[in-house]
């Protein structure tokens, strides 16, 4: 099977362990719930799956890698307690806590995540003193005395013997208590991986060309492996964009610390100059901004099919930039409306901006950081609310420097940055839309409907951020084109989000109305009165 199937075996299999009845016990009783066992070729994205599962499902995960253990690490070490028995007291042994079981308690302690999984890689290539106590664990989960507690699921993971000299077989005994998932390389299944991801499009294209370089492992004629791998390819295209936004060169030598074989070092080596040729030729963002020269078209309708793939990932990776930028602002702007409707009401009653604003991001902040600490938390959620914390932090200080500390003098600060803020997700989405547009223009001048205006569209509606995009804010040429979706459901769906926004713009001018009346007070938002008090004191004065 393929590691997508894996990963749904192995979630749905989480959850049903983890289901408890009416009566709060487990559906599947404990020692019947199988260990899942996770077999495939290194690098294809086995610890990745259970990360993934493990912040999906919200619970934790303790990983644990059994080539290193000894029986005393795994099963804990004897010591001698004193027992009483009938009356009589003797000497026994008795064994430590197993630094497994240890590290799932430390974990809970630590992060207060009471149910996860216990990932234990290769699994099958424990020391031989071990060996005979996997029976026991995996039919009772238990290391020596000490049990894995019953709200965390056991998955275990290993390679063939192929791939390593120091796997164990394990006989039928073990096997019969496993519930064991073969897994292979399968580049399909990556690819719909890395337009999720955003894998940098050198890669992406490069492997949508020559798929025969996806996954190779081999033995040298002198001895050693040559190899390259899902995990190198994902790594290596971090690297790459990270040394292309610092200005640092991509050569050969930075290529073949990820690629391990020396043809497929070679061919990407190759590309990665013609890559970077297309790139500067093309001016993307002229195309984007429909501006591309008559020379630029021209020679997109001559180029090679592998030229024209690169081309098309090229005008995707930006669309995605693009897309992302109205995507992280309306996150951003929802994330501040809620904040602005807890705070308003503190600020307007006299709070000050530390109690009714900072208090309560320092424990958002903590909860990230118990989220972070636990494994639950996606990279795009940590990426939102860091840039979350950052802008109220922002705000804050502008209070400080207006000298504003409480009342709706403070409130009209924070409710200024807010509008702001909102303002700027019109010009985004207009932007990105329009860009949008002007590569499906140019898609269809050059190449017309054929198979690269299916593969474009296709990758549009595959790539997770232009995905929501289109979803969230629509794009008439996407639909169009598509013939998938109707243009005026996403419209609808646009002005649903229109109207959010027009209700939240509706609270900042009630809140404005506030401010205007406590400055007509004179010394009333200096004073920090409730909303009651002001419209009493108003009153008063009539």
């Amino acid at each position: 099977m393929d590691i997508a199937t894996a990963k749904k075996q192995i979630k749905e299999t989480v959850n049903a362990y983890l289901r408890r009845d009416d009566a709060g016990m487990y559906v599947i009783e404990p020692q019947r719930q199988r260990p899942m066992f996770l077999v495939g070729a290194p690098g294809i994205g086995k610890t990745a799956i259970i990360e993934q599962i493990a912040q999906e499902l919200q619970i934790g995960v303790v990983s644990y890698s059994m080539t290193h253990h000894t029986r005393q690490s795994a099963l804990g070490l004897p010591q001698i307690v004193r027992r009483e028995y009938k009356g009589l007291e003797y000497d026994a042994s008795e064994y430590t806590m197993s630094e497994i079981v240890g590290a799932i308690y430390d974990y809970m302690e630590a992060t207060g995540e009471e149910r996860g999984i216990l990932f234990l890689d290769e699994i099958n290539c424990v020391s031989e003193t071990l060996y005979p106590s996997m029976l026991q664990f995996l039919q009772f989960k238990t290391f020596g005395r000490h049990k894995v507690p019953d709200n965390w699921v056991i998955v275990c993971a290993g390679n063939p013997p192929e791939y390593n000299r120091s796997v164990h077989e394990f006989d039928i005994v073990i096997l019969d208590r496993l519930r064991e998932l073969d897994v292979e390389p399968d580049y399909a299944v990556w690819r719909q991986y890395a337009a999720e991801k955003g894998i940098h499009p050198v890669v992406t294209s490069f492997l949508q060309a020559k798929p025969d370089c996806f996954y190779k492992v081999e033995s040298k004629p002198g001895g050693g492996k040559s190899f390259v791998t899902a995990r190198g390819w994902e790594d290596l295209a971090k690297v790459i964009s990270l040394y292309e936004e610092s200005g640092v060169a991509c050569d050969e030598v930075l290529f073949s610390q990820f690629l391990r074989d020396e043809d497929i070092l070679d061919r990407f080596s190759v590309y990665y100059t013609l890559f970077e040729k297309y790139r500067s030729d093309y001016q993307i963002g002229r195309v984007l901004d429909g501006e591309a020269s008559l020379e630029v078209s021209n020679r997109a309708k001559d180029a090679p099919f592998d030229e024209r793939v690169a081309l098309l990932n090229l005008m995707l990776d930006a669309l995605a930039v693009q897309c992302s930028k109205a995507l992280d602002q309306q996150r951003l702007v929802l994330a501040m409306r809620d904040a602005l409707r807890a705070a308003k009401p503190k600020l307007l009653e006299g709070q000050t901006v530390e109690d009714a604003v900072l208090v309560p991001l320092r424990e958002r902040e903590a909860e990230l950081e118990r989220k972070v600490a636990a494994g639950t938390a996606a990279q795009e959620f940590t990426r939102g609310e860091n840039l979350f914390f950052r802008k109220i932090r922002s705000i804050a200080g502008t209070c400080a420097v207006e000298h504003v500390d409480a009342g709706a003098a403070a409130f009209a600060v924070v409710n200024e940055t807010y509008r702001k803020e909102v303002d700027a997700i019109e010009p985004l989405v207009e932007q990105a839309q329009k860009r949008m547009a002007n590569a499906i223009k140019f898609v269809e001048e050059c190449f017309g409907s054929g198979r690269e205006m299916i593969m474009f569209l296709a990758e549009l509606s595959t790539r997770t951020v232009t995905t929501q995009f289109i979803s969230h804010f629509g794009s008439d040429a996407y639909y169009e084109r598509s013939g998938e979706l109707k243009v005026d459901e996403a419209r609808e769906n646009l002005s649903a989000r229109v109207r959010d926004l027009t209700a939240i713009m509706d609270e900042i001018k009630e809140a404005q109305l506030l401010e205007t009346q406590a400055l007509d007070m004179g010394s009333a938002a200096g004073m920090g009165l409730s909303d009651s008090s002001v419209k009493h004191k108003k009153q008063e004065g009539e």
